[in-house]
């Protein structure tokens, strides 16, 4: 059995508040699950752009938590 890693993609809404998709890998198989609505779907392909879409449709969560504003 192989081993299984996980991540997440987070978004924020207009509202201020974070929306997440989990990501787990188990060999070549992804496995997504929203913790917001209990969304889930098994990728093997981009699955954090499925996540992002998610989002971004589902909850309209598009503000990145990691991405800050330039200082140029």
């Amino acid at each position: 059995m192989p081993p299984t890693t996980s991540s997440k993609v987070s978004r924020w809404d207009q509202h201020g508040r974070e929306h997440v998709v989990h990501v787990q890998k188990a060999g070549m198989q992804r496995a997504l699950t929203c913790d917001s609505c209990g969304w889930k779907k098994n990728a093997q392909f981009l699955p954090w752009l499925k996540a992002e879409e998610h989002l971004t449709e589902a909850h309209q969560a598009t503000v990145d938590p990691t991405v800050t504003g330039s200082n140029s």
